[in-house]
């Protein structure tokens, strides 16, 4: 039996506030930190836009103060060439967007963004990656306010193990079928179960099940559309390349018999006449 897709950006905002103390477990093992340790994690977008006609949907992130830190999760299906751009673009705009009019730069928070990608964005094994403010040569962290991970769900096996409760949640992210979760099941996480639990509500829900259509009808004919124009500009620039090497071997036939003629002994107006003939 398959299960609902857990991955879609809308469902995955759903599942995830649901249930507090299952983001807050999901907040802590994705970015190590202890166990219990977060005590304050509050939601600052916990609103799902309405369904539309068509399925479109706001961005579909969750940003929360997570302690005295800013933490923004984000799941992104599809590839896109400039996402590291991107991702960097949009950790600075939330940075940036803490800060209040006449408040010292020491008020920023600790911004962290969390990135869940269904495509390999680097060229390594690692599953997860991490980065930072640092100085190259001494490895000197700059400041402890920038922290931006990527986690590549293709990277992602499918072996369980009980200890690695960030690859669990991975998995349960990955999960396709009703077997898939009965093996993540088996590790005994609580919070995770209870993921499961509201995944298997999810699926039982028409409403929430024609929201995923449509959401994801939307999202490919999104990305068929960004593929039919980029080859749509690519022909065209082809085309407007041909253009210009056509213009310039005229031009520069134009200069070779202009060369000829003068080596032959004509006059400027003689030359004038014959190209114009």
């Amino acid at each position: 039996m398959n299960v609902i897709n857990a991955k879609l950006d809308i469902i995955f905002k759903r599942l995830f506030t649901s249930d507090k103390s299952v983001l807050t477990a999901f907040t802590e093992d994705l970015l190590d930190f202890p166990h219990g340790s977060i005590q304050k994690l509050e939601v600052l977008n916990p609103e799902l836009l309405p369904e539309t006609v068509d399925g479109k949907q706001g961005q579909l992130d969750i940003k929360m103060q997570v302690d005295n830190k800013t933490v923004n999760v984000e799941i992104q299906v599809h590839s896109q060439q400039d996402y590291k751009e991107r991702a960097l673009y949009y950790w600075a705009k939330m940075f940036s967007g803490e800060l209040k009019r006449s408040e010292p730069y020491a008020e920023l928070k600790q911004t962290i963004s969390i990135n869940i990608l269904n495509f390999n964005l680097f060229d390594c094994k690692e599953p997860y990656s991490t980065f930072k403010l640092l100085e190259t040569n001494r490895q000197e962290l700059l400041t402890d306010k920038c922290a931006i991970v990527f986690f590549e769900l293709k990277k992602i096996n499918r072996n369980i193990d009980k200890a690695d409760r960030k690859k669990l949640w991975l998995q349960l992210l990955n999960a396709e079928t009703e077997e898939d979760l009965d093996m993540i099941k088996e590790a005994g996480v609580d919070e995770i179960n209870k993921a499961i639990v509201i995944m298997h509500e999810m699926s039982e829900d028409e409403k929430i099940q024609e929201m995923a259509r449509l959401r994801e009808k939307w999202i490919r004919d999104e990305v068929s559309n960004r593929e039919f124009y980029r080859k749509q500009g690519k022909a065209e620039g082809r085309a407007e390349g041909r253009a210009e090497g056509k213009a310039e071997g005229e031009a520069n036939k134009e200069k070779e018999i202009i060369s000829k003629l003068i080596q032959n002994g004509f006059t400027e107006e003689e030359i004038r006449k014959i190209l114009n003939s």
